[in-house]
């Protein structure tokens, strides 16, 4: 086993590690159990903010939809028979997450305008339609 110990009291190993386990695969830490930590950092590239940019195309409701029903998961997400073979890497994972919920952020905005929209119509349809009794009773005098 060949390590260094700095003066900072942090160790650096020049091998591949496994605890509890001696398959380590391509993994330079392969762990069998679970690991306890009180935080993880996981330093990736690209974040989802991509979503709120102008000219990205939000699929249609219709779409998604239509995706769910012929593969069985979101599109961009793993399926799970592909977690089963491959894992999960979490990085990534929480990137397409993250993904998921600004788009569904933008179609919460969306419904939530006509939605006001609509409020809009029904008030001034029901003040339009108390009028119209009022003149209805005013000729039935």
């Amino acid at each position: 086993l060949v390590y260094k110990v700095k003066q900072d009291g942090s160790t650096y190993y020049q091998q591949n590690i496994g605890i509890g386990t001696e398959t380590l695969g391509s993994h330079r830490l392969a762990v069998e159990g679970s690991i306890g930590a009180r935080e993880i950092i996981v330093e990736g590239n690209g974040w989802s903010d991509f979503v709120f940019e102008k000219g990205y195309n939000l699929p249609t409701l219709e779409e998604v939809e239509q995706h769910i029903n012929r593969f069985g998961h979101l599109k961009d997400v793993p399926s799970a028979k592909s977690i089963e073979e491959n894992g999960i890497p979490l990085g990534e994972m929480d990137a397409r997450l993250l993904q998921k919920i600004e788009e569904l952020t933008l179609y919460v905005l969306d419904i939530n305008k006509q939605n006001k929209a609509q409020q809009k119509e029904i008030d001034a349809l029901k003040q339009e339609n108390a009028r119209l009794r009022s003149l209805l009773a005013t000729d039935k005098k």
